[in-house]
This record gives C-alpha cells, structure tokens and sequence, in this order.
C-alpha cells in the first residue's frame, strides 16, 4: 500500500512539475511587455473616439477599440511636470514634492511674471527625488529591458530618464517643449537630427517602434517597458501647409463661429474646436501611434503588450497657445475644473475579455505603476506608489474600492489657474481656494460643467470634504501659499482688465486669421512644406 502511495505521490509530483515547468516555458515565450503613451496637453474631447468631431485620431479609436476607455481619467495635476512624476512614481505631487511645473517661479520670483497676485507660492522640488523608486527602476529590477523617446521634463543633469531606471533615453532632457519645434532640426542634445522637415512625433515613433523590433528579435523572453512620451501636442502648435489646408476647409464645413473665446474668471477661454494648426499637430501624434501599433501587429506582441494612452493634463484652452476646447467640462490646463484635469485615458489589456468598452471608473495616474506590476506578475510595492491603485480589477470588469481622489496645487498656472486643493469623493467635488479661503462645491453627476456651486444647497457636505482634504493634506506634507505683502491690487486689476480687452481682441483676430484661406504661415510654427 505504502508503495502504491508512493507511486501514486511521486507520479503527481511529476506531472506538477511539468505543469509548472510547461507554464514557465509559455511565460517565458510570452513575457509581459508594456507600452506607455504620454501625449503632453492632450485634452480628455480631442480623440475622435472621446467625442470630437473636428479632430481625426483613427490610430488611438483604433486602439480604444481594443482597450478600455476610462471617461473619468485624471492626471495628477493639470501642468507637466508633477503629473509625470506621479506617472512615474505613483505618488501624489504633494507627496512628491513636484507641485508645479519645472521652471516656473516661487517665492518672491512670482513677481517677475507681472501678474500681481496676492499670494506667493511656495517653493516645489526641481527634480525628481533620488530616494523614489521609479516604475522603469522596479521593472528593471525584474528583468525587463526599459526604453523612453521623447520628453521628460522632471529634471536635468543627473536627474535624467537613465539616472531612474531607462536604459535607453532618445530625447528626453529637461525641456519642458520641442526647443527647435516639430520638424528637424530639433536642437534636442538627446536626439541626433534627422533629414531636414523630418516631424519629431513620427522620429520618436519610429525609434520606439525599432526598439520593440530588436528587442522582439535578439531577446524573445526579455520583456520590454516603452516609454513613448511625445512632446505633441504642447506648443508651439505646429503643421504641415498639406494638414492645415485639410482641417481649415473642414472648419469651414461644419461652420466657423463668429467669436471664439469667452472670458472666464482669469484669461479668455476657447470655445470651439477649431484650430487647423492644432487639429493638424494632433494628426501627426496620431499617425505616429499608429507606426508604433503597426509594428506590434507585425511582430504578434498585440497579445501579450499592455498599452496605456493617456495625457499629462488637460487641453490648452487657455494661456500658451490657446488652442482646443474642453467643453462641456469648464477650464483647460493649468485651471482646477474639470477640463484641466480629465484627460484621454485608454488601457488595452490583452488577457481582458472587455475590448471596446467604457466605464465611469475614476482612475488617476498614479494607478499606471501598481497596474502595470499586477499585469506583470509582480509584487506590489505599497509604500512606493501610496496614491495608486492598480485598476486590473476594472480591467477584468469588477469594482475597484471607494476612494477618494485629490490634487494640490499651490500656486498660479499661466492658463489663469489659482492656487487650491481638491477632493473628489463619489460624485462629489469640492475645490478650496487660498486667495480668500472660499470653497466651491460640485456634484460631478448632476453637473459636470462645473457652473453653479452647491454650497448652500449642501452646507454639511461642504464642511466635510473640506475636514478630509485638509487631513489627506497634511498627512502628505503639503506646502502652501503665503500673502504678498507688496500686493498691489491696482496693478492686479489692470492686468485683468487688459486680459479681457486687449488679449481677447488679439485672440480673436489671430483665430480668424488661421481659419483664413488666404492665410500665410509664419516660418516660427510652420517649419517644414515636406508632404506628410
């Protein structure tokens, strides 16, 4: 009998083995690669597939059709520099200490900007931290061979994308914009030049795409992480003549408005969709992701790539190069509504069921670290990306716990934001503002627009996120503005007033200029007459 057991015992052990070892071989064969695309101010309405009728984006609805389209994505910030920190670290800006963008002035600098507020920000790490263990470090870690094209911007010399796990780095520095603009030469010293009018979203795609060729061929069983980081479509808003006639004769078909801007609170605002310069800049981040997609379904790694599309904050509407319309939802980048927050937010899982699909889920940025080490088979890493949750359950078509989501951005954006804190909790939104300590409140699902504060309607409700956002606060470390004790509010009112007079006016003539059929690009944003 003890024989028999035995046999019987040894025999099972057998077979678990070359199970195990039958499986490990397939893992092997397929290793779980991860592609991440980041498009900088790209709006949550500027893909065709997130409701846009003007703008034409068939790679990236190519790609929602295989994914999962998160309606109620956010960035961590709506400026640069802290949402790619939180990307990369899974924590909150004011965890991380990248609360604005890398650059910007604080402290009594402020006052150089002219705009004669009547706070000073406060001071915010120019780079990103040392002691956090990046996304590219862990996986790295664990065997995965990590590359990065394009912009990085959360720090200079030795605080670089290979001083933080990237192995490969081709045009990522400190430059928050494309130096030299869209078309070669780009005077990026991390990027050779290409021929003369060669597009930089269409060279960083390329380069990704040949990185994933190599590495598919030379290292099957090495998985890859790439980082595709476009400097589209930040200004300056750049075309080919081929592009911009395409989209300014489509404007003209669907009906150019007689005014395009509104002043809201701080600087005009965009109304419509209706930039052919911009919808053309878009055209050509949208051909790139598909060469990088092309190049996937070559190779067969559709079925084993996790493919995140997302943007770093929402769409210029305002400041900059004024150059989209996030509406309904109020604001653009750099502004604590809505629009300057919400952003495209696309995941492709190839072991989900779910392809094509929408949810309301609120996910933020910091949930791309733990996601992809769930997708990866790899030990969360809790007290790294504390403000993550991986949405692998959302991605299988189960619920993700409540939570509450919330930003912290202590100081004045260039597209007129305010310095404030914000909580989402449920449906709920509650923006506190430090200019005269005032809260707005909002119940995203009954108005999404953000128009009419309910504070008097619900004043229990006002009191309460306001107590558990100052606690989620200062349990983070968070800095705050201090008075300017110079504050003119004179000047103040000057600056304001020539912001919706003068600035408006300007707006409006240079958006119906470009919308003109006798318009004559500038050589500072056209840079090259090479077809696409």
């Amino acid at each position: 009998m003890k024989n028999n057991l035995l046999a019987f015992f040894c025999a099972g052990a057998a077979l678990l083995s070359a199970g195990h070892a039958k499986a490990k071989s397939k893992a092997k064969a397929n290793p779980r690669n991860v592609l991440l695309i980041l498009v900088d101010d790209y709006g949550w309405n500027d893909t065709s597939c997130g409701g846009s009728r003007f703008y034409e984006t068939p790679n990236i609805d190519r790609l929602a059709r295989r994914g999962i389209q998160f309606t109620q994505g956010y960035a961590a910030c709506a400026v640069s520099s802290p949402s790619r920190a939180s990307i990369l670290t899974g924590k909150s800006p004011v965890r991380h200490g990248i609360t604005d963008w890398i650059g910007a002035p604080w402290g009594e600098d402020w006052r150089g900007a002219g705009r004669h507020s009547k706070l000073l920000p406060p001071a915010y790490a120019m780079i990103l931290p040392q002691e956090e263990q990046t996304l590219p470090e862990t996986l790295k870690q664990h065997g995965y061979k990590t590359f990065m094209a394009g912009k990085w911007h959360v720090g200079g010399e030795g605080s670089l994308p290979e001083d933080h796990g990237f192995d490969i780095n081709l045009g990522g520095y400190e430059a928050g914009s494309p130096v030299g603009g869209y078309f070669s030469p780009y005077e990026n010293p991390k990027l050779a030049d290409g021929p003369k009018g060669e597009n930089l979203s269409l060279r960083l795609a390329q380069e990704t795409a040949q990185f994933i060729e190599r590495q598919a061929r030379m290292n099957k069983q090495q998985p890859f992480f790439a980082y595709l980081s476009f400097y589209a479509v930040h200004g300056p808003i750049q075309s080919t003549e081929k592009n911009w006639n395409h989209f300014r004769n489509k404007a003209d078909s669907m009906g150019i408005a007689s005014e395009g801007f509104k002043v809201d609170r701080t600087l005009p605002v965009r109304q419509s969709q209706d930039n052919p310069i911009y919808a053309g800049l878009i055209k050509q981040m949208d051909d790139a992701v598909g060469v990088v997609l092309d190049k996937l379904e070559e190779l067969g790694l559709m079925e084993n790539t996790l493919i995140i599309f997302t943007s770093d904050n929402g769409g210029v509407s305002s400041g900059d190069s004024y150059s989209t319309s996030c509406l309904p939802l109020r604001g653009g980048k750099g502004r604590q509504w809505e629009g300057g927050l919400r952003v495209p937010f696309i995941i492709h899982n190839p072991y989900s069921p779910l392809h094509g699909t929408k949810t309301d889920v609120p996910a933020i940025g910091m949930d791309f670290y733990p996601t992809i080490l769930e997708y990866a088979g790899l030990p969360l890493l809790p007290k790294q990306h504390t403000d993550g949750q991986s949405l692998i359950p959302v991605l299988k078509g189960d619920e993700l716990a409540p939570r509450s989501l919330y930003w912290h951005y202590p100081h004045y954006g260039n597209q007129g934001g305010e310095p404030v804190s914000i909580i989402r909790d449920g449906d709920w939104k509650l923006i506190h503002y430090y200019e005269d300590r005032r809260n707005e409140l909002y119940n995203l699902k009954i108005d999404q627009t953000e128009l009419e504060p309910l504070n008097a309607q619900y004043p229990d409700k006002e009191v309460f996120l306001w107590k558990k956002l100052s606690v989620l606060l200062t349990e983070a470390g968070a800095k705050y503005p201090v008075s300017d004790l110079r504050y003119d509010p004179v000047k103040e009112t000057e600056y304001k007033r020539n912001c919706q007079t003068n600035l408006l006016y300007r707006l409006e003539k240079e958006r119906k200029l470009q919308l003109s059929p006798t318009f004559v690009p500038n050589k500072e944003w056209w840079g090259s007459r090479v077809d696409d």
